[in-house]
């Protein structure tokens, strides 16, 4: 029964237009704006009448008589010059709103996907620059390996390039040693002062890079030291953060080295390469700068090193052709956009990747402070994630043991970890993943609006209704029934669900996603405040129970997909 309704009311209009004459037609189903037009609304019509030269409201009656819709509406319209409205029939939204139903299908015919995100920089503490790219890639891998495509994570470490030549050089040069994170970063701010200030030095931390990427054994043992200090940090957060990453999912770009100069020499081969100011480079006539001067994609320096271009051409070729993606997802900041066209051009002109592949870049914006500015700590420096997710769960406790001061000090530390981190990740998830968006501790810890408190709350409340009931959530039988206008309205939006979450995996937006769960809580809120639950008479206390569980059932679902977890009680 678990469908995406909207997919199947497109696939059945389209038929119906078909069947009235219309070739190649385009049915877009949307949700009805009010609900007196019914739950869904079919366009298309009038597009295809103007473009057949019929009268559109005559095409949509022929439409609506081909129209098999049995078992799924009980009334189908016409208003206005074609729109068609459809109202779901009340025992249809009974069987989808049936808790004994699963929550989502999966796909028929399940594409490898590859999915690139987190992806810090060794050497360093994963800082708030790292949350946006690590928190939506994750929460979209969650929602693709919900509906069974074959994910693939693929965690592309920054551990290579002119930084870890300075660090090299100047952990060499000074003799000093540290199995610590916070040493490493503080030697690796020293080498880059030394860098920038110095010639002979950059030009020697350059060299060291050359040497790394040639395998020199001594620059290797000391480069593999610090990655595997950084790891064990960037690990240790990811945990914290609950995001499904782990050592198997690295796949850094020291991993594709000994790929670069077969690179390098496919692009020669294959005409691509010109030498400028003695770099190698690839100039596409569609890449030019506002001047009109052609904008190069640098793949070897006039050094012989690599950049992270190389590197990336070389991911792009392992994914499509050693994992067989289907679709290959980057989140990766706006900023990179242009090196992101640049690099599927390329790609695709030097045939690294089949034209069957999706290469996707799924950018996202800034994340702000109340000043507008790009978030920073007081003083002025990036903000360390591991010290913003220390407050987020300090305020958290704050809050919770200021609403339940009975619960166990044990219990509210554990709700407020919860709570804390979730609230950080909502506040992202819940934006338009290109919008930059301000990061307000207020706002985010809020328990109205839509905020992960308020969802995590709200899902608390469906699930008290068992316990004061003393009803056992999962051995509630009986037959639901659709009937108050409040039930009505819950169950299509429960019935909503799976288009949803396709609509995330096809678009990699998860705010659909938050949008729908804040919607559902206030559809419940109406429907708990107009329909009685426990107090009703039996059969009608176990269907309004049987539509709560679902609810709930379905709120801790859609939160999991974000990477968000949930509490019995606050």
């Amino acid at each position: 029964m678990t469908r995406n309704i909207k997919a199947l009311l497109e696939a059945r209009v389209c038929a119906a237009m078909i069947a009235a004459g219309v070739s190649e037609p385009t049915a877009v189903v949307t949700p009805a704006a009010r609900p007196e037009f019914g739950d869904y609304q079919a366009n298309g019509v009038m597009q295809a009448a103007k473009r057949l030269g019929r009268n559109p409201r005559e095409l949509a009656s022929a439409v609506v008589e081909k129209l098999d819709l049995v078992r799924i509406a009980e009334d189908v319209s016409i208003a206005g010059p074609g729109f068609i409205n459809i109202k779901l029939s009340g025992q249809w939204l009974a069987d989808a709103a049936n808790p004994n139903q699963p929550l989502l299908a999966t796909v028929d015919n399940p594409k490898t996907v590859v999915v690139d995100y987190s992806s810090p920089n060794l050497a360093k503490e994963m800082h708030v620059g790292h949350l946006r790219s690590t928190i939506i890639g994750d929460a979209v891998a969650r929602v693709l390996d919900a509906i069974g495509e074959r994910v693939i994570r693929q965690n592309h470490f920054g551990d290579w390039g002119t930084q870890f030549g300075m660090l090299l050089v100047y952990l060499e040069e000074t003799g000093t040693t540290s199995a610590m994170l916070a040493d490493l970063e503080r030697f690796y701010q020293a080498a880059k002062q030394r860098f920038d200030a110095d010639a002979e030095f950059a030009q020697r931390a350059r060299a060291r890079v050359v040497a790394l990427q040639s395998g020199d054994p001594k620059a290797h043992a000391l480069w593999q030291q610090f990655i595997d200090i950084s790891l064990s940090h960037c690990e240790a957060v990811y945990r914290r953060l609950g995001v499904a990453l782990t050592h198997a999912d690295v796949r850094a770009e020291s991993a594709y080295n000994a790929d670069l100069p077969e690179i390098v020499q496919a692009l020669d081969e294959a005409g691509l390469l010109t030498e400028s100011d003695g770099a190698r480079c690839v100039f596409l006539e569609e890449f030019n700068a506002k001047d009109g001067t052609p904008v190069p994609f640098i793949v070897q320096k006039s050094d012989g090193g690599y950049l992270y271009s190389t590197s990336d051409l070389a991911a792009v070729r392992y994914r499509a052709n050693t994992l067989h993606a289907d679709r290959i997802l980057y989140f990766v900041d706006a900023r990179q956009a242009l090196h992101f066209r640049q690099l599927f051009a390329v790609s695709r002109r030097a045939e690294f990747v089949p034209s069957r592949v999706s290469l996707e870049h799924h950018p996202f914006g800034v994340m702000l402070g109340k000043d507008g500015r790009p978030f920073r700590s007081r003083e002025g420096g990036l903000v360390k994630l591991v010290e913003l997710l220390d407050e987020a769960q300090q305020r958290a406790f704050a809050l919770v043991t200021e609403k339940n001061p009975a619960l166990t000090e044990t219990e509210r530390r554990e709700i407020a970890r919860i709570v804390g981190i979730g609230a950080v990740k909502y506040a992202d998830l819940s934006k338009h993943r290109t919008s930059d968006y301000v990061f307000d501790w207020d706002t985010i810890l809020s328990f109205d609006g839509n905020t992960a408190p308020y969802l995590q709350y709200a899902y608390t409340r469906v699930v008290s209704l068992f316990r004061r009931g003393q009803v056992w959530a999962e051995q509630l039988q009986g037959q639901l029934m659709i009937e108050a206008p409040s039930e009505r309205a819950l169950a299509v939006t429960l019935a909503r669900f799976q288009e949803i979450v396709d609509d995330v995996a096809a678009d990699a937006l998860p705010h659909y996603l938050c949008g729908y769960l804040y919607e559902l809580a206030a559809r419940y809120m109406q429907f708990y405040e107009q329909c009685p639950v426990l107090s009703a008479t039996d059969a009608v206390r176990t269907t309004r129970l049987l539509l709560c569980r679902r609810v709930a059932d379905t709120m801790k679902c859609g939160l999991s997909l974000l990477g968000i977890e949930t509490v019995e009680r606050m």
